[in-house]
C-alpha cells in the first residue's frame, strides 16, 4: 500500500493573509508542517498551493510542491487536483492541514493503519473532551462515532449536560482511499454541510463512511496572528 501526504496551503486568508509563510522560531509555518509529515510512515509528501510565494518558500528548503488552480473552495479539492497527476501511482491520500505546526507523525501514522481494513473508505481522528466549556467552542467542531468506529455526525455546539470520557473534539486530518477521494470530489454540497461549515457532513450525507480514531494528541491550529503568539510562547 503506498501512501501519499498533500498539504494544502493557500496565501491568502481573510484573517491571516500569508499564513504559511509565518515565521516560527526560525522556520516558516509550511516547512513545519512538511517536516513533521516526513517523520511519518508516508511514502512521500507535498505541498499543494496557489501562489508563487509558497512554491519558492517549499523549494527554499528542498520540499516537494506543486501549484494548483487558485479557484478551488476546499483542501480536499486542492489535494484532488494534484494527485491526478500522479498517474494512480497512490493507494491513500492523507489530507495534512497546512496550519498545524507541530502536527505528530504518529497522528498520521494512526490515519495509514486504518485501510488495513479493506472497508476504510476515509479516516480522521478525534481526541477526548475534558473540560465542558469546550462543548459550546462553535470553532472547534465535535464528533459523535458509534462502537464500530464509524462517525455519526459532527457538530459545532454541543446541548447535552458534560459527561466524562463521553464527548470528542474533531482533529481535522483526513485519510481517502485514492478512488473514494475522486468520487467525493465530485459531489456537491450537502444541506448539513452548508449549514455547519462542515465539508465532512457532504461525505456522511452521500453515503460515505467516516472512520474515526482516538488519539492521544492535541493539534495546535493557527488561524489568526494571536494563535500564532501563543504557540510560539508555548514552543519557544
Amino acid at each position: 500500500m503506498k501512501t501519499v501526504g498533500i498539504i494544502p496551503a493557500r496565501y491568502q486568508s481573510s484573517r491571516f493573509p500569508g499564513k504559511p509563510l509565518a515565521d516560527i522560531l526560525g522556520k516558516s509555518m509550511i516547512q513545519r508542517v512538511y517536516e513533521q509529515a516526513k517523520k511519518s510512515r508516508l511514502d512521500d509528501v507535498f505541498v499543494a498551493t496557489d501562489d508563487e510565494r509558497i512554491v519558492h518558500e517549499v523549494l527554499s528548503f528542498k520540499g516537494k510542491v506543486k501549484l494548483t488552480s487558485d479557484k478551488h473552495l476546499s483542501g480536499t479539492d486542492r489535494c484532488k487536483e494534484v494527485f491526478e497527476g500522479f498517474s494512480n501511482d497512490f493507494d491513500v491520500v492523507v489530507n495534512i492541514q497546512g496550519d498545524e505546526p507541530f502536527i505528530e507523525a504518529e497522528q498520521i501514522n494512526q490515519l495509514i493503519d486504518t485501510f488495513e481494513n479493506a472497508n476504510t473508505q476515509i479516516s480522521t481522528l478525534a481526541q477526548r473532551i475534558e473540560e465542558a466549556e469546550e462543548l459550546q467552542n462553535y470553532n472547534k467542531p465535535k464528533v459523535l462515532f458509534d462502537e464500530n468506529e464509524m462517525a455519526v455526525s459532527f457538530d459545532r455546539i454541543v446541548s447535552s449536560p458534560f459527561k466524562a470520557n463521553t464527548f470528542y473534539k474533531h482533529i481535522g486530518l483526513y485519510a481517502f482511499r485514492s478512488d473514494i477521494l475522486k468520487e467525493i470530489s465530485e459531489l456537491k454540497p450537502s444541506p448539513k454541510e452548508i449549514e455547519l461549515k462542515l465539508e465532512q457532513w457532504r461525505w456522511l450525507e452521500n453515503g460515505y463512511n467516516i472512520t474515526v480514531k482516538i488519539t492521544p494528541f492535541d493539534t495546535y491550529s493557527v488561524d489568526t496572528k494571536e494563535d500564532l503568539k501563543k504557540i510560539i510562547e508555548r514552543f519557544g
